[in-house]
């Protein structure tokens, strides 16, 4: 009991330091890209960084719902202590884009359930858990592509991305670019998927940034690849 007490005793004052860290300019920019909070991420770091890794903190964190908490909770928690049941409702609850992508790549990714659910997220019919499927194929097509059906992946982004809704379009573009740069064999295709589609094609981007079009992504990482 006393430990409950002291979890929901420094759950508050954690909430209280987040408060104070909110910022309406941050929020204004973020919630630009559907992220509703206004906490400077270069000091929600530090936070995480003082806390270190708190398992049991992170859990109540993330039960508050709140964005910035939720933010904190994936920096503090252990990956590989949540069950596969555990990750899936937590991916199906976070509908902020910056807590959906941080819960894939810092938490999944390094979970050892990782593989089983990238194959049920990549099947689901909510295209915003399907997204996180297509992330974590990514990540096994640059890290561990043994198994893959690379062909069969092309296949279905060339039949399927153009009309995706736009977070589930990204995810399956990135695979397209990461599919292109890692395997030569497939190169040629995935440009030529990338140049018939024309998904972001128009993408704005910053001078110095490698646009996220397919072909110049692709062409531009394999550039720099030889030049190494």
């Amino acid at each position: 009991m006393a430990e409950t007490t002291l979890t929901e005793t420094t759950v508050a004052e954690v909430m209280a330091e987040l408060a104070e860290l909110e910022d309406p300019k941050i929020r204004a920019v973020n919630e630009r890209h559907g992220d509703d909070h206004g906490v400077n991420l270069g000091k929600l770091r530090a936070i995480a960084k003082r806390l270190k890794t708190q398992q049991g903190l992170a859990c109540r964190l993330w039960e508050t719902d709140d964005t910035a908490a939720r933010l904190l909770a994936i920096l503090i928690c252990r990956p590989k202590a949540f069950g596969r049941q555990e990750l899936d409702v937590m991916l199906r609850e976070a509908r902020v884009p910056k807590v959906h992508d941080w819960l894939v790549n810092y938490v999944v990714k390094k979970n050892p359930h990782s593989e089983e659910l990238r194959l049920t997220w990549s099947a689901d019919p909510d295209p915003v858990v399907a997204s996180a499927g297509w992330a974590l194929t990514t990540e096994r097509v640059a890290k561990k592509p043994e198994g893959l059906d690379l062909a069969g992946l092309l296949d279905v982004i060339e039949a399927e991305m153009k009309d995706a809704p736009d977070r589930l379009q990204w995810a399956m573009n990135h695979c397209l670019a990461q599919i292109g740069i890692e395997r030569a064999e497939h190169r040629v295709r995935a440009i030529d998927i990338g140049e018939r589609l024309k998904v972001l094609e128009d993408y704005p981007t910053s001078p110095g940034c490698t646009s996220p079009f397919a072909p110049i992504w692709i062409t531009e990482m394999v550039r720099r690849q030889h030049d190494r």
